[in-house]
């Protein structure tokens, strides 16, 4: 698998805004979570603690209950915080982007995909939050899947998308401190 020129997906990827504009269906869900988003005070400053700016590409689908539920979080989260571009590319119209970060043998989706200003990849995040995955693929076990949709709906509900934002900008590099180390010049 080659790499991916991410410069020229993220410049045929769609703002969020013209995202949810094409939503076929689902647009007043994608409205509404992002209406009632609210960015917690560490979540923005730790996104720009940096004073850099990052893009987020993201695949997703406007029919996908993860995605909606957490990508107007991330949407919010760049458009307060002015050191986060976001756009989407929509994923079944991007097999060779989404076939680079298949989860097991699943196309699952949102993946963001994190990026520095040299348009490099820093890390990827998806397609769920880690708490809320492990507990998905426990209760498969043994609640039929109709059952388990209205508990992943609560659980995102309950969370706010903090679990989402938290994981997402676990991937911003650090800067490393420029204190030198103290060596031993005795030896």
């Amino acid at each position: 698998m080659g790499d991916l020129d991410f410069r020229a997906l993220w410049d045929r990827a769609l703002t969020y805004e013209e995202f949810v504009k094409q939503s076929r269906e689902h647009c007043s869900l994608w409205t509404g979570v992002y209406r009632l988003a609210r960015i917690p005070p560490w979540a923005l400053e730790q996104a720009c603690e940096q004073g850099r700016t990052f893009r987020l590409l993201v695949l997703a689908e406007d029919w996908c209950g993860d995605a909606s539920n957490t990508i107007p979080y991330v949407a919010k989260l760049g458009a307060q915080g002015h050191c986060l571009e976001m756009r989407v590319l929509r994923r079944d119209e991007n097999p060779e982007v989404m076939d680079r970060y298949v989860s097991g043998s699943a196309r699952a989706i949102p993946i963001v995909i994190l990026l520095d200003d040299a348009w490099r990849e820093v890390g990827h995040w998806g397609s769920r939050p880690a708490e809320l995955q492990a507990w998905v693929l426990e209760a498969r076990k043994t609640t039929p899947k109709e059952e388990l949709y209205p508990q992943i709906r609560r659980w995102y509900a309950k969370d706010k998308g903090e679990s989402t934002l938290r994981e997402i900008l676990a991937l911003l590099p650090r800067e490393t401190s420029t204190v030198a180390a103290t060596t031993d010049d005795s030896q």
